[in-house]
Parts: structure tokens; C-alpha cells; sequence
């Protein structure tokens, strides 16, 4: 009898050694994260080997910045890959090139700064992010809507370097979709990256933590038309600011390669410190008229409002991330 037992024991530590395993390879799945409500699983949880998540120890305050001067952010959106309408057509060369009225976004982003009290430079040229010196101009860098290997080997090595030294990093919608063979990236975009969408659609975004600087303002639900991106892998050690509610989306979840969606936890904003920065990231900012609209009817001035306090907060101009 006591051999037997001995033997069920030994069976039975096996079996939890082999699912210890496996979730430490694989990561929790979604459903794990989400309550246990339906939605994609086993989404990976890898390891980036930096210091991430929501301790701001893991910030390096080295004296980069100096806010006395005032606050300037660079927004960044070269497209090597698909671009969305609302870029407009490629810029220029060059820092601060001549933007045209169908450049929807950066001209919004532009006119953003001037009412909330940060300067805006933009650039599509990637010689601009060829040193970290150069970035330090900026209390953050916003990567909008920029698509696949946007960034050379020098402006990656840069892009490290500026986050190491202390800087704000922002991403707006299709950031996520950016330098998907740059694991670092993907780490900056709080472990996460876009797989698909499933048709774009009006719905109902969550505001999760109104605590933050960047939702506190915003009600607990205002609708909101986007392509709600599926993520692979799904964001860890981040705090999650926003979702969409699932249940709104009358054409459903399911995206062009199959992503059934995430369940009742889809987060469409997020915060964390990474590798010595701060990163505050949105999938949110398909529509242009979500750059340009002042009505909350449509979400446009609860968008905006967003981005601009994570901008803020990135940049350390607002307590960031609590």
C-alpha cells in the first residue's frame, strides 16, 4: 500500500514538474489574465532581459532632461510597410518638412502640442534617430503609425541608447505592426505586438485605471470606432489603462488571420518602464477624424485627451504610469 502511494505521489509531482514547464515556456494563457473569459490562449510571456514592469526603479533618472527648458517630443511616421490615410502622403527629408492638409495626423499632433504645452517636431527621415545625442533633445519620441522595419541598424542602436539614458517612448496604433524582427521593440511595446483586426467598427472603449494621468479624466465608457487589434504575444508587466468591451463589436473580433480576439480583457492602452524609459502605448488612432474632431459623442476628445496625458507622462512632465 505504501509503495503504491509512493508511486501515485511520484506520478502526481511529475504531472505538476511538466505543467510548471510548459507554463514557463509558454506564458499564462489569455484567459488567465482575463478572469478565465473566453479568448485567445497560450499568447507567450517572454523575457526581454531588462529591467520592466511598474517599479520605477527600473527608470534611470541620469539627468538627460532638463523640463525647465519646457517640454518637446518627436513624432516619428516613416512607413517602409503599409500607411495609413490619415499620414497622408510621405514627407520629405529632412526635420519639420512641409506638411499638406491630407497630413491629418501629424498636423493634429502639431496643433495637440501647441494647446497643451509641448513643442512637436516630426520627421519621416530616419537619419534624424541616428544618435542617441540627437533624440536627447526630445522628453519623448512618438512613434505614430509607422509600419514594419522603419528603423536602420544606427537609429535601432539609437532608439536603445535614448531609453537607457532616461527618455519617453509613445505608440500610437500602428507602432504596434513596427520592426516585428526587433525583440527589443516588441519589449518597449510592453511585450506585445499586433497579429490582426477584424473589421473596423464602432464600439465601446473601458477606461481600466482611471487613477492615471492619461485616463483620469475619461468616463468609465465612451464609444469609439477603430480596428481593435489582436496582439501576439500579449502585453505582461504592464498596467492596463484602457480596453475594448467585445461585447460592442457588432461585426465581432475575429481577425483577417484568424485571432479570435482576447475575451473580456482586450487592452487597448498601456503603461510600463522599460529598460531605463518610460513607454506609454495605444493601439487606438485608426480614423482621421479622430485626430481632428472635438466631440465626445464620437470619442474623438476622450482620444485626444488620452494621448496627450501620455505623452505628458512619458516625457515626465506628469507623474507617469501609477
Amino acid at each position: 500500500m505504501k509503495r503504491r502511494s509512493a508511486t501515485v505521489l511520484t506520478a502526481l509531482a511529475s504531472a505538476m514538474a511538466a505543467a510548471l514547464t510548459t507554463m514557463l515556456a509558454f506564458g499564462l494563457p489569455a484567459s488567465a489574465h482575463d478572469g478565465g473569459k473566453t479568448g485567445a490562449t497560450e499568447l507567450g510571456d517572454p523575457d526581454y532581459g531588462v529591467c520592466r514592469g511598474l517599479d520605477s526603479r527600473c527608470y534611470h533618472n541620469w539627468g538627460n532632461f532638463d523640463l525647465s527648458k519646457g517640454v518637446k517630443v518627436l513624432v516619428y511616421t516613416r512607413t517602409p510597410g503599409p500607411r495609413h490615410a490619415n499620414l497622408g502622403p510621405a514627407l520629405a527629408p529632412g526635420l519639420n518638412p512641409p506638411l499638406t492638409d491630407a497630413n491629418v495626423a501629424q498636423k493634429a499632433m502639431v496643433r495637440l502640442g501647441q494647446e497643451n504645452g509641448f513643442a512637436v517636431d516630426w520627421t519621416e527621415d530616419v537619419t534624424q534617430l541616428a544618435t542617441p545625442n540627437a533624440l536627447f533633445k526630445y522628453n519623448a519620441v512618438v512613434f505614430l503609425s509607422t509600419s514594419r522595419d522603419t528603423l536602420d541598424d544606427a537609429a535601432q542602436t539609437s532608439l536603445r541608447q535614448y531609453i537607457r539614458g532616461g527618455g519617453g517612448f509613445v505608440a500610437i496604433h500602428n507602432a504596434f505592426g513596427t520592426e516585428y524582427n526587433f525583440p527589443w521593440y516588441e519589449g518597449l511595446l510592453g511585450g506585445a505586438n499586433y497579429y490582426d483586426h477584424g473589421p473596423a467598427q464602432p464600439g465601446v472603449v473601458q477606461t481600466a485605471d482611471r487613477n492615471d494621468v492619461s485616463t483620469k479624466g475619461l468616463p468609465n465608457r465612451w464609444a469609439f470606432t477603430d480596428e481593435w487589434y489582436n496582439l501576439v504575444p500579449f502585453p505582461t508587466n504592464v498596467r492596463i489603462l484602457a480596453k475594448v468591451d467585445e461585447k460592442t463589436l457588432a461585426k465581432g473580433v475575429k481577425g483577417s488571420m484568424g485571432h479570435p480576439g482576447h475575451g473580456d480583457n482586450h487592452p487597448v492602452a498601456w503603461c510600463q518602464y522599460y529598460d531605463g524609459g518610460r513607454s506609454w502605448v495605444t493601439t487606438l488612432g485608426h480614423e482621421a477624424w479622430a485626430f481632428t474632431n472635438t466631440t465626445t459623442a464620437d470619442g474623438a476628445a476622450y482620444f485626444q485627451s488620452l494621448i496627450v496625458n501620455g505623452i505628458k507622462s512619458a516625457a515626465g512632465a506628469s507623474p507617469f504610469c501609477r
